[in-house]
């Protein structure tokens, strides 16, 4: 069963409501300054081309207290006449050109400008170096003291910070903060499932893997005409190994034959070696032909020289994610361990869709590897073993 996992895409500014897209740029740049008030302009309709008004406190300005008069949130005039005044405009539009972006800076009257210190120019899209230079040329013949122009690259660098990670969740949906700790927490199952793994199962050694959700076991469902595993949703494997992709399991095993120029090989397609039965694996029924089979196979096996004796081998993987708990004492019905896995698919049980085969001789030193080609097959083995043939 494969994993899909997600990749964070571009931020569609240009989807949010105007305000919205005001609101979600006012309070980025909260603490872009030490600001006395910020003020959203751009909600009252009427708003002399300002979004938003900011008042800066200079620094190093002596501090007036209050009048014991006025409101809490009112500022004394001793003290605001100090404070310099930011114009923020924002645009939502998907493309700004650069002489439309000039003449935005144009149509800021002159007696506006006369009051203001710093422009902060907002957009929701991508400016070209072009227009990045007209914008500051405009605004220094124009007389600003600080400008900036914030496209959607600059934007979506200040939301990806983990400070602003709660405005990324309230205007996209999506916190990176979440993120981290989902993968965070998904490691350390993954490494503490590992470790019971490596602990608890013995390699070369059967296991039960078993869907936790079927409440059927130990008991297979009398429909004998359904498929083995819609009767019950557990089998007994070998355990191979531990990798980088999960737990490997041998659910295929035969005698083979390697020719001596590793490519042409065959393998006793009748007598599957991998079955687990007797009391291991309760579950399945005693096959007394499958032994006949077997010592045919086997015979024919012997003759080989010992250089072209082989296993064809086909595994299959059970992810890390997949497995829920270990189990090493099992139970009264088999006492291998228990492998609790979610959900089984329809087709591929708990395992991932892919298999690996391996084709190896048995030589103990320098073995031979071959590919496993269907199409490089000759016939050393029978196809359909009959009566006669055993």
């Amino acid at each position: 069963m494969v994993t899909p996992t997600r990749t964070l895409g571009p931020l569609h500014l240009e989807d949010l409501e105007p305000h919205r897209f005001e609101d979600l740029v006012r309070q980025l740049i909260y603490d872009f300054r030490n600001w006395r008030a910020l003020e959203p302009t751009g909600r009252s309709g009427s708003d002399d081309g300002f979004d938003a008004r900011g008042f800066e406190i200079v620094s190093g300005e002596e501090q007036v207290e209050p009048d014991e008069t006025e409101g809490d949130d009112e500022v004394s005039n001793a003290t605001r006449t100090e404070d310099r005044v930011w114009l923020v405009q924002c645009k939502r539009e998907k493309t700004i050109p650069p002489k439309k972006l000039v003449g935005y800076l144009r149509d800021i009257s002159e007696s506006e400008r006369a009051g203001l210190y710093g422009l902060i120019f907002v957009g929701a899209s991508d400016f070209s170096k072009l227009a990045r230079d007209s914008f500051r040329a405009t605004a220094r013949e124009l007389g600003f003291a600080e400008t900036y122009l914030w496209g959607k690259g600059e934007v979506e660098d200040m939301l990806f910070q983990p400070k602003n990670d709660h405005l990324l969740f309230a205007y996209f949906g999506v916190s990176l903060q979440m993120r981290r700790r989902q993968l965070r927490t998904d490691i350390r199952a993954k490494l503490t499932t590992k470790r019971k793994a490596l602990r608890m199962l013995n390699e070369h050694g059967p296991a039960l893997i078993r869907d936790t959700a079927d409440d059927r076991y130990p008991f297979l469902d009398e429909d004998k005409g359904q498929p083995r595993v819609e009767r019950g949703r557990w089998v007994v494997r070998n355990y191979n190994g531990c990798f980088h992709d999960g737990l490997h399991f041998v659910t295929r095993r035969h005698f083979a034959f390697l020719d001596d120029d590793g490519v042409h090989w065959d393998y006793a397609e009748t007598v599957d070696d991998s079955v687990v039965s007797g009391h291991q694996n309760p579950w399945c029924a005693e096959d007394e032909d499958r032994y006949v089979r077997r010592s045919a196979m086997m015979d024919i096996w012997d003759k080989f020289p010992e250089k072209n004796k082989a296993w064809f081998e086909v595994e299959h993987t059970l992810p890390f994610e997949n497995i829920l708990d270990i189990d090493d004492k099992g139970d009264d019905w088999t006492e291998v361990p228990h492998i609790y896995t979610t959900a089984f698919h329809p087709e591929n049980g708990p395992f991932r869709t892919y298999v690996i085969r391996s084709l190896e001789t048995i030589e103990r030193y320098a073995r031979r590897h071959g590919q496993p080609d269907e199409h490089k097959r000759v016939e050393k083995f029978p196809r359909n073993l009959t009566q006669e043939d055993s």
